[in-house]
């Protein structure tokens, strides 16, 4: 018991960590700065961050959200995203100690290592494409990547039967096929190229035919927080909205609940 506490408590640290990194990409990407090179900065004056600046979660807490150098606050996004990551890996420990445990081997080790690094590129996604309308190119091949070993390793073991691979593979062509055409159609206004890109590991990661309920759920979602943004104002008609974020949470859905919402839906006919 102890011994998982304080696995738990290094878990949230290392999370915060990359959270910590997470915001780092999100600011450089908005500045159209590399992201691999130059030391953190002040995002008001630009000074130099010294490294007791930068310790996830309490470096904020201790300056009381303000810049140490010229004391102008600090966007609440920095603690909130370190939070979200930290909490993340702790989620995935727990969950991961009672149900990852189940699967044979080796996939005892690169199943909960899988997920959670999908996990992390998910909310870099969402995160990034939030705050700048950006879904950054390396998130995207990664999780391709990734997904696609991780799929073809299911198949070669067995463990994912060969049909179901290659209606995945045919399920990805189509799916990238449709959004590039809406792209295309619209002019990049209808959603943007980053959201094509994605498109490809999203179904890779979902799989056929759970990808229908990903992208029925990714637009209804959408669409009904634009009518919303719309209606309070937030947002005019011609105003765009990112929809990465819209892609991730019906992934996370799908991941979650999705077999259940297909057998729901397939009882109604």
């Amino acid at each position: 018991m102890i011994l998982f506490l304080y696995l738990t408590i290094i878990l949230f640290i290392l999370g915060s960590a990359i959270g910590s990194f997470i915001n780092v990409l999100i600011s450089r990407t908005r500045t159209s700065q590399q992201w691999v090179k130059g030391r953190s900065h002040c995002d008001h004056c630009n000074k130099p961050l010294k490294w007791y600046d930068m310790v996830p979660l309490l470096s904020y807490i201790w300056l009381r959200g303000q810049s140490r150098c010229c004391h102008q606050p600090i966007s609440i996004s920095h603690p909130v995203v370190e939070f979200l990551t930290g909490t993340m890996l702790v989620w995935w420990f727990w969950g991961g100690s009672l149900f990852f445990q189940l699967t044979k081997a080796p996939f005892q080790i690169i199943q909960p290592l899988f997920w959670l690094s999908v996990g992390i590129i998910l909310l870099v996604i969402f995160l990034v494409d939030f705050y700048t309308m950006i879904i950054p190119d390396l998130a995207v091949w990664s999780l391709l990547l990734l997904t696609l070993l991780y799929r073809l390793a299911l198949t070669i073991t067995g463990v994912m039967a060969q049909t179901d691979f290659i209606w995945t593979i045919l399920a990805a062509v189509g799916v990238w096929f449709a959004f590039f055409l809406l792209w295309f159609l619209t002019k990049g206004k209808g959603l943007g190229f980053g959201d094509v890109k994605l498109s490809i590991p999203m179904t890779l990661l979902l799989g056929w035919p759970q990808i229908l309920v990903g992208l029925f759920l990714s637009f209804t979602i959408g669409g009904a927080v634009g009518a919303v943004l719309l209606l309070t104002g937030k947002k005019k008609l011609k105003q765009v909205v990112p929809f990465g974020p819209f892609l991730v949470v019906g992934t996370v859905i799908t991941l979650v609940f999705g077999d259940l919402i297909l057998r729901w839906y397939l009882s109604l006919l």
